[in-house]
């Protein structure tokens, strides 16, 4: 998609792409994404942002892109929103696994931001994982049944994605986010390019420290106050939940 804006196509119509297989899934800060072929959910969508303030730009598109793919999933039968949740800053998780993850990234045209890509990849049909990805789970396995028809659930998604663009969803990111209640452990990191995942048990009981979340900030940091009342403030990739 980058390279046909860049050639100056401009899609009217065709607002994503999809892709039936992945050979190099990419997340946050060079993560890796596994599908197998033909079963899940995998687009890139274009977000014409030139209209909006600056103000709102650029954490608020994870914002509404997550708010638009936990809306579409927790629509599906027996998939409650409940247990599906906004893991900070725009992962989807159903209890303690991960169902979908995003990665939005912005283009800068002249001296302003003009549109974004949103990199959706939605575990879908699949039921069998065999890299080292630590927690996978798709929407057949939370609802039990039979395969999704992927063109319908890309169909939904754009609809629900096309409402959050012109909401405003602070409130309703903040009242799905993972572990909104409660103290839970983290643990700090130092930012960094390489490829992360979840914190597990690998780290000195003295680098983990159990804080709950008290708010997501606009510029997307996570505001979190630990058990002896200190605030404590992090930008993304600072900070991991211990899962």
């Amino acid at each position: 998609m980058k390279e046909l804006i860049a050639g100056g196509r401009w899609p009217e119509e065709e607002r994503y792409l999809r892709a039936g297989y992945q050979t190099a899934g990419r997340g946050q800060t060079g993560n890796g994404w596994e599908s197998e072929e033909g079963k899940n959910l995998l687009c890139s969508v274009l977000i014409d942002i030139s209209h909006w303030p600056l103000a709102v730009r650029p954490f608020y598109l994870n914002v509404a892109v997550s708010v638009a793919v936990h809306r579409m999933i927790s629509s599906q039968p027996s998939a409650s929103s409940r247990q599906l949740t906004i893991k900070w800053p725009n992962d989807i998780y159903w209890g303690d696994k991960k169902v979908a993850g995003i990665l939005v990234e912005g283009a800068i045209i002249g001296n302003e931001m003009q549109y974004a890509i949103a990199g959706i990849g939605l575990n879908v049909n699949q039921t069998e994982w065999r890299s080292d990805a630590p927690n996978p789970v798709s929407l057949k396995q939370i609802t039990g049944g039979g395969d999704y028809d992927l063109d319908e659930l890309m169909t939904r998604l754009m609809t629900e994605l096309d409402k959050t663009l012109e909401e405003d969803v602070w409130d309703y990111y903040k009242a799905h986010l993972y572990r909104r209640e409660g103290f839970w452990p983290f643990v700090e990191r130092e930012v960094s390019t390489a490829p992360t995942m979840n914190a597990s048990g690998g780290e000195p009981a003295n680098d983990r420290f159990m804080a709950q979340i008290e708010d997501v900030l606009p510029t997307g940091e996570l505001l979190l106050r630990d058990r002896e009342g200190q605030s404590r403030r992090y930008h993304f990739k600072q900070v991991r939940y211990v899962v």
